[in-house]
């Protein structure tokens, strides 16, 4: 049998398999960032995965990457996910909900005219983040970033009360768990950075201060999740909206560790930069796999031959798929059958209605 398709486990659940469905921002939240029946049956229709990680979920008004991506801090927001929740349970899934704060990758054009929030006001690099808008004809695209100005100690504690707030919504709203978005060049990876966090206070400088931005969000996370039912997302080596890392092993082996010590149920290994052809998951989970004993996800790059052969070696404990998951909603049965796979279309993934979204054919009608 293959190792795909064999239990897997994030902390005390026993999920169906070993597969994920990671993290897909599709920018087709209804207005005020609530949760449509459109949404509703896009994760029920991918339920069979062992875990379903949902897209990245802003927790405040200030994080706005991706226009139309759903929020989870209006009570409006958590009645919108109550029915795509009840869908994937009771499709028999499980589903966690990514808790995200974009940082200073946004626009005031997304803000209401608000400059975003950043570590330290850095911005002679914003022309390399990735910031996406709907134009009046609704076609999807990328737009200008922002110059973001410093958090002050009010903002950050500001954040940490978002994230405390975020995290009981998901759990009211009916998630079984919640991930916290450490990577990809957002908030909390920005403050990992020291070459994008150059503050001198009790969050900046040393690599306990640059970490302790995502403690204190732990510690306000546990207050209503319990540790099995929280996952960290991790990017070390990622160059995506430049939060680089000189020092990576180092940062992130203490951030490793710090996990472990919290008792988290898993981390999932986001290898950002294999989507240019430039991954190191080997280097990513050589950190990893000394220092934390949870589950490890692996992510970004693979595919079901890839991931069944890191399984097989021990690598990893599950893999998560992103783009398979988009144009194949069964993709577990698809990998127990080798295939064929559908093809996504890459037009259609941010933005717009049915169409690219919850119109793949499944394996019985292809």
């Amino acid at each position: 049998m293959k190792h795909l398709l064999q239990p897997g486990r994030i902390g005390h659940l026993t999920l169906r398999n070993s597969v994920a469905m990671a993290p897909l921002t599709r920018s087709r939240a209804g207005a005020g960032g609530v949760p449509t029946a459109l949404n509703a049956l896009y994760y029920a229709q991918r339920a069979s995965a062992g875990l379903i990680i949902t897209e990245a979920t802003n927790v405040s008004p200030m994080s706005a990457a991706f226009e139309l991506a759903p929020g989870i801090y209006t009570e409006e927001q958590v009645q919108g996910w109550k029915p795509v929740a009840a869908g994937v349970r009771a499709a028999g899934g499980t589903m966690f909900m990514q808790l995200w704060h974009s940082g200073r990758v946004s626009s005031y054009a997304l803000l209401n005219g608000r400059a975003p929030l950043s570590p330290s006001g850095i911005n002679d690099d914003i022309e390399r983040l990735q910031v996406y808008g709907e134009m009046s004809n609704g076609y999807y695209t990328r737009i200008a970033a922002s110059p973001s100005r410093e958090m002050t100690p009010e903002d950050i504690a500001q954040v940490i009360d978002e994230f405390r707030s975020g995290a009981a919504n998901a759990m009211r709203a009916g998630m079984h768990g919640v991930e916290l978005h450490a990577a990809n060049g957002y908030l909390i990876q920005q403050f990992l950075s020291p070459q994008v966090n150059q503050r001198g206070d009790e969050f900046g400088g040393c690599v306990e201060n640059r970490a302790r931005l995502l403690r204190k969000i732990l510690e306000a996370v546990l207050e209503s999740v319990p540790a099995e039912r929280i996952g960290v997302r991790l990017s070390p080596f990622a160059l995506y909206n430049s939060a680089g890392d000189p020092h990576a092993d180092d940062t992130y082996g203490y951030v490793a560790e710090m996990l472990q010590q919290f008792g988290i149920a898993y981390v999932h290994a986001a290898d950002s930069n294999a989507w240019g052809g430039q991954g190191n998951m080997s280097g990513i989970l050589a950190i990893l796999r000394p220092r934390f004993t949870g589950t490890i996800i692996a992510n970004a790059g693979l595919t079901p031959e890839t991931g069944e052969h890191l399984l097989a070696a021990g690598g990893a404990d599950m893999v998560a798929f992103g783009r398979q998951f988009v144009a194949n909603p069964d993709l577990v049965e698809r990998i127990g059958r080798d295939g064929p796979f559908n093809e996504p279309d890459p037009f259609t993934f941010y933005g717009g209605a049915e169409k690219g979204y919850t119109d793949y054919p499944k394996l019985a009608a292809a």
